[in-house]
Order: structure tokens, then sequence, then C-alpha cells
């Protein structure tokens, strides 16, 4: 079975909960590209970012993101604001560029769980698509 999301949608939710719109497009099949405005010494410059789905298994997400240096140092200075959130217990930063989302740590997304088995996010031209199974099928 399948849910989609298309990238508006992704968009506006990310805006919704964090009060910044970040535009989320397109990179390939198991690969999205986001842009994130940051401020840089009194200039507004945009930083991209290809966020891949590297495996999902047991409610757990690995996504790995592709950059340099610099791209690496915002993206743990980010993670490291977000431990101090609510659900940032749900980020662990692993090595070589992966961070691992572990949404059976949520308490709603635990009992969904229960219920179905998350088997791959993928995406085409125009959705994210969220594949699982029931789990009494």
């Amino acid at each position: 079975m399948q849910f989609r999301l298309t990238y508006q949608e992704i968009s506006n939710l990310i805006e919704k909960k964090a009060g910044r719109s970040i535009p989320v497009v397109y990179g390939g099949p198991h690969t999205v590209r986001i842009a994130y405005d940051v401020n840089v010494l009194f200039k507004t410059a945009s930083v991209g970012l290809d966020l891949t789905v590297d495996e999902v298994r047991d409610g757990n997400i690995v996504l790995s993101y592709a950059g340099g240096a610099g791209i690496d140092f915002m993206v743990r200075t980010a993670l490291g604001h977000a431990k101090n959130q609510p659900g940032g217990d749900m980020i662990e930063l692993l090595p070589d560029n992966r961070i691992m989302l572990m949404l059976s740590k949520n308490t709603q997304a635990g009992s969904l769980f229960e219920h179905v088995d998350l088997q791959d996010i993928c995406f085409d031209e125009q959705f994210a698509i969220v594949e699982f199974q029931p789990k009494n099928l």
C-alpha cells in the first residue's frame, strides 16, 4: 500500500511546524532536494542539500546527505538544536553524513507501527511515496 504526499504538502507541513519555508523538490528515486536560506555576513545565501533515504527498517529511517564541510557543520548544528526540542530524542547523528530518524520512539508513530510495516520511502516527479504493508494481511 502507498501513501502519497506532494512536495508542496511537505513544504507546507515544514513551514507549519518549523515556521520556515523550505522548498522540497524531486532529486531522484530515493532523494529529495531542499533549499534553506541562511544569513552570512549580512547577506542571505541559499544552501542546497540532497537528502537520500538509505534504509527503512523497524520504524526507523536512515537518511544520508550530500555536502562538504560547511553543509556538515550546518546539519550538525541544526541537529544539535533539534535535540533540545520536543521529539529531539528521535534523531541520531550517524557517521558518514547520515541521520537516523527513530519514528518508533514517537508515541503516535509507535502505535501505528504496531499495525503496519514501513517498507520504503521513495520519490517521483510529483510525490513522496511512503510504502507500507498492514501486519494483519
